[in-house]
């Protein structure tokens, strides 16, 4: 079984708009709430691909509640830890082939709520033989909380897939205890690193010949609809996609974790890993549901998945 983890989880709220008024009235027909927050999304793709996943993080309030309701609906089950504060809402305008965010920052744990949650991590350990971490930490932990958790995990000797940016992602790599897996995008790497990235291989490879990447398996760039860089085991990959009708991105990158998820924990060859978690981002993409797929369509576009070995 897989464990979710989203320590920040949401209402996502997507309204889907001809025209984006700013300073006017915007009146929307076409909207979705879904149950939200990365890791969820994540949970979401994996129930999908039909593997078992528990979700877990930190809910409160009435939109906790609704959360674990709109779950249940899509037979995901989870565990999280309940605080009495409100979870947030996270509202994505779609509109003239561009998608604009407004994020609430959610509630703010005490300490003594992040140790309850470590607690309730370490003994969901025992029940799953892989993890994935999602998305930004609460207001309130420490930016070395995910590093807490990485070392909980390899002590129960559990692979981490971590997809995370920031302060937070820099902490887990400095910590000697590495996840299996991350997956950046160029932006990402430029903001941890401290210089430009970009798509070039020349630039992809520079960065990730940088001290703060040693020890980890996989390292997955994604960037968008120009597939993916990848190095693992000291190779290097270039992941091309095919040109598709892209619906709804939000979630693209969360199916993409999902399907390497997946595919990690069922130990496939490497190109089957590639090409499964590139077919799941597509999907999603595909879809006007957030982090949702449609897996009939798996194996067409699977095949249409190009994976370059590069010297």
């Amino acid at each position: 079984m897989i464990l979710a983890v989203t320590m920040n989880p949401s209402v996502d709220i997507s309204y889907h708009l001809h025209e984006f008024k700013l300073d006017g009235v915007n009146r929307v027909e076409n909207v979705r709430k879904t149950a939200g927050g990365k890791g969820l999304n994540v949970a979401r793709v994996i129930t999908q691909m039909e593997e078992d996943v528990l979700a877990t993080g930190v809910l409160g309030g009435t939109l906790g509640d609704y959360i674990v309701q709109e779950l249940k609906k899509s037979d995901i089950p989870s565990d999280f830890l309940k605080i009495e504060k409100e979870s947030r809402n996270c509202i994505a305008i779609l509109h003239e082939g561009m998608q604009t965010e407004i994020l609430e920052s959610g509630p703010t744990l005490t300490k003594e709520e992040g140790a309850d949650f470590l607690g309730k991590f370490n003994d969901l350990l025992s029940k799953v033989t892989f993890v994935t971490i999602s998305g930004s930490l609460p207001k309130g932990l420490e930016a070395d909380f995910y590093k807490k958790m990485l070392t909980m995990s390899q002590k129960k000797g559990v692979p981490v897939l971590l997809d995370t940016s920031g302060e937070s992602l820099r902490k887990a790599l400095l910590h000697k205890e590495k996840p299996l897996a991350i997956k950046p995008n160029t932006e990402e790497l430029s903001q941890l690193l401290g210089f430009e990235v970009d798509g070039r291989i020349g630039s992809l490879k520079h960065a990730l010949d940088q001290e703060l990447f040693k020890g980890i398996d996989w390292i997955v760039v994604s960037m968008g609809k120009h597939g993916a860089f990848v190095r693992h085991d000291g190779d290097d990959y270039r992941i091309t996609i095919p040109k598709i009708d892209v619906v709804n991105p939000v979630g693209s990158g969360d199916a993409t974790v999902a399907g390497l998820a997946v595919a990690l924990k069922l130990n496939l060859p490497v190109e089957e890993v590639l090409k499964t978690a590139m077919t799941t981002g597509m999907l999603n993409t595909m879809e006007a549901g957030t982090g949702s797929i449609n897996m009939t369509k798996f194996d067409q576009y699977y095949d249409l998945v190009m994976v370059e070995r590069i010297d």
